[in-house]
């Protein structure tokens, strides 16, 4: 599988598709990673400008880890949609098989696997986007915000994939440490992808 590599045509013609991937996994870690490409392109077009050399050093980094952000969640479209087949295999066990239950746990803890670093990966990008907001050029401060509105949608879209799968973990202690970590993503980012927003559409229709 390699969705990264197809066209956008193509990408949301599978999706749109009767094929179970790529899903709202897979759409999540693209929408990461544009959120997070954004948030390079911000800090692209402002190094090299007078008026922004005293932060240079500082966007120089960011872009540095935004690329590192970028290609994680772009890879993670496939790793999520290959962990779909042996859930899906796990799901067609018969349920009075005695290794079901340890197959399909496996599975369902790859499967989490994928959005929870997905989330991550869009926590870390919301951050760079935070700090981008105060030292990027203030001519790109709308893409700033399309880039935090991007990364708030994917982290919580993620958090759907984790729970969907770990309501059915036989394991109650890693689906609930799962669960609490992904509450928490979205309780605290949610937080900072808002006020980047609402500051970037207060400052652009002049209100402060």
């Amino acid at each position: 599988m390699d969705f990264i590599e197809q066209s956008c045509q193509s990408f949301t013609d599978v999706l749109a598709s009767k094929e179970a991937v790529p899903g709202g996994g897979g759409a999540s870690a693209l929408v990461g990673a544009i959120g997070i490409a954004l948030c390079s392109m911000v800090g692209n077009l402002t190094i090299g400008r007078k008026k922004y050399a005293a932060v240079e050093a500082d966007v120089k980094q960011m872009l540095h880890k935004g690329e590192v952000l970028r290609k994680e969640l772009l890879t993670l479209v496939d790793e999520d949609a290959r962990a779909f087949e042996p859930l899906s295999k796990a799901y067609a066990i018969p349920k009075d098989a005695p290794e079901r239950e340890a197959v399909m746990n496996d599975a369902l803890e790859k499967a989490c696997a994928a959005p929870l670093k997905m989330m991550n990966c869009c926590a870390e990008a919301l951050d760079l986007l935070s700090e981008m907001l105060e030292k990027g050029s203030v001519m790109l401060l709308s893409d700033v915000g399309c880039g935090a509105a991007f990364c708030k949608a994917a982290l919580v879209a993620a958090s759907m994939n984790v729970f969907i799968n770990t309501g059915s973990l036989a394991d109650k202690v890693k689906s609930g440490a799962m669960e609490k970590e992904a509450d928490e993503l979205v309780e605290k980012y949610s937080e900072i992808a808002d006020h980047i927003i609402n500051q970037v559409e207060n400052r652009i229709r002049k209100k402060v």
